[in-house]
C-alpha cells in the first residue's frame, strides 16, 4: 500500500453498468429448472397413463422437474391407497431417468410427490444447455473473417449519364474525342475595304487657301 494511501474517484454509473452486464452474461449461460406437473387419477386408463409417463420422463431428459399429482374427488378420498399404488407405479417406469426429491404427500384432496432427474441425466442436460447458449451467441456475433469480406465488396457503378434535352433542338450523346468528327477551320476574316480617296476638282474644304 502506497504512503499516503492513494484513492481514486469511481464513475458509479459504469460501475453499475459492468455488474448488470456481467449478471446478464452469467444469467444466459446458467441452466434454469423448471417444475412441470402432471395429474392423474386413480381410475385413469392405462393409455392415459402410459402418455402421463412419458411427459415426465420427457421432462426429467430435458433437466427438468416433475411434480406428480393424483387428484381425489368424492368417496375416491377413503381409498388413498389406490394412490399411492399410482405414484409407486410412476417411480418404478421412471427410475432410469429420475429419482424422488420429494416423498408422496397429501395436501387437501390431492396426493403428490416430486420427481427429480438423476445425476447422470442432469448432467447431461447442463452440458447439451451450455452447447445451445454458445451456438446462439455464435450466431448472433459475425466472425472477424466476415468483416473484410463484407468491406472488399466492389462498389456499384453510377449510372450513365442522359444526355440533356432542350426545347426545340434534338440531343444528341457526346462521344469521345477520337469519335467525334472533325471541325471546320475558321475562315480568315476579309480585309476592310480602302477608304475612298479625295476629290481632286471642286472646291476646296473650308479653310484652305488657293
Amino acid at each position: 500500500m502506497a504512503k499516503p494511501p492513494v484513492c481514486k474517484i469511481m464513475d458509479y454509473g459504469k460501475f453499475k453498468y459492468e455488474e448488470k452486464k456481467k449478471a446478464s452474461e452469467a444469467k444466459k449461460k446458467q441452466v434454469v429448472v423448471h417444475l412441470k406437473e402432471v395429474k392423474l387419477r386413480p381410475k385413469t386408463e392405462d393409455h392415459d397413463y402410459e402418455f402421463k409417463v412419458r411427459n415426465v420422463k420427457r421432462f426429467l431428459e430435458e433437466g427438468n422437474k416433475a411434480r406428480v399429482t393424483i387428484m381425489f374427488r368424492g368417496r375416491e378420498i377413503t381409498h388413498k391407497e389406490l394412490g399411492q399404488g399410482l405414484l409407486d407405479d410412476v417411480v418404478k417406469d421412471v427410475k432410469d431417468v429420475g429419482v424422488i426429491e420429494q416423498q408422496p404427500r397429501m395436501e387437501g384432496r390431492q396426493m403428490f410427490m416430486i420427481l427429480a432427474p438423476n445425476p447422470k441425466v442432469a448432467q447431461r442436460a447442463r452440458d447439451l444447455a451450455r452447447q445451445q447458449a454458445a451456438a446462439r451467441e455464435q450466431a448472433s456475433s459475425p466472425s472477424p473473417a466476415e468483416k473484410p469480406q463484407r468491406q472488399a465488396q466492389p462498389q456499384a457503378a453510377p449510372p450513365a449519364e442522359q444526355p440533356q434535352k432542350t426545347d426545340g433542338a434534338p440531343t444528341t450523346p457526346s462521344l469521345p474525342p477520337e469519335h467525334q468528327p472533325p471541325q471546320e477551320q475558321a475562315r480568315p476574316a476579309a480585309a476592310p475595304a480602302p477608304a475612298p480617296a479625295p476629290a481632286t476638282g471642286g472646291e476646296s474644304p473650308a479653310g484652305s487657301k488657293s
